[in-house]
């Protein structure tokens, strides 16, 4: 029997679809490559924004009170000269010998940063950020950390009155800062001392050493105490709110009345002998 013409066109029927689809099939490894493409584009971006990006975040979250000087490196691992100031107004400012490092990794759970000083870190701090809903988690690992008190001459009033010089030894355990809608809840707790300390105000070197002492809750307080010398510190702080509320005085040791009576009269409200200190 003779071949109907249906026949003879089935074969080349198949051979006709696998030419029409050829195209999409070759098409798609480009359209994958072209994502990957993007996507690394982007990664590398990311990961090469200039540390001077950093300096600017500082600079504006800070109010211009922090910034960081001749930025080097990347946003994620960088360092810099940290200088100290009064504010974006202000004409005082005071840097910390040698620079800061620091170093940003994002993880599962949001951001972990790590910061050391030259002159004033043995081990780098470390701090783990987490994005919560309407606020902001804020662990700081436990750590130690000592600092000149004369880079807070940078801040302005009061501090550039007092010139102080001394060290600043600061110690965190457990120190937790939550930001939720608007409320800060504080746990743990972090010690300052601040040993060997001096002014311009006073002839007396040194003048004494202090403990500043944090324990966070539902309402964190704030101790100050005398560790030793002749100008006798003490008082006591509570948040209320948003806002510290502290009660405080200093005085002289006896002996020492004329060597400090400039330092009392210029710290607080005198009142004979004692000048009383409060803030809130």
């Amino acid at each position: 029997m003779a071949p109907t013409p249906f026949s003879r066109s089935s074969p080349r029927a198949p051979s006709a679809l696998r030419r029409r689809s050829a195209p999409s099939a070759a098409h798609a490894p480009w359209g994958w490559a072209l994502a990957g493409a993007l996507l690394g584009g982007g990664g590398a971006l990311l990961a090469a924004l200039p540390a001077h990006w950093m300096a600017m975040g500082v600079a504006r979250a800070s109010g211009a009170q922090l910034q960081l000087a001749a930025p080097r490196g990347s946003v994620w691992n960088g360092s810099a000269q940290l200088v100290l100031a009064g504010g974006s107004d202000s004409q005082s400012t005071s840097a910390l010998p040698g620079r800061v490092h620091w170093r940003l990794r994002p993880n599962w759970g949001g951001l972990q940063a790590e910061f050391s000083a030259d002159c004033c870190t043995q081990a780098p701090l470390r701090l783990q950020v987490q994005p919560r809903w309407g606020g902001l988690h804020l662990a700081l690992a436990d750590g130690q950390s000592r600092w000149p008190a004369a880079v807070l001459t940078g801040l302005g009033t009061p501090w550039n009155t007092l010139q102080l010089q001394g060290q600043l030894a600061l110690q965190t355990q457990g120190l937790v800062i939550e930001s939720v809608r608007g409320r800060v809840v504080l746990r743990g707790s972090a010690q300052l001392d601040a040993l060997d300390v001096s002014s311009r105000l006073s002839t007396l070197r040194p003048m004494g050493s202090y403990r500043l002492a944090l324990a966070g809750g539902e309402a964190p307080t704030l101790q100050l105490s005398t560790l030793a010398g002749a100008l006798q510190l003490s008082g006591s702080g509570q948040w209320v709110g948003q806002r510290l509320r502290f009660a405080g005085e200093a005085q002289a040791a006896p002996g020492r009345e004329p060597a400090l009576s400039n330092l009392l009269n210029i710290i607080g409200r005198r009142v004979g002998a004692r000048s009383l200190i409060s803030l809130g």
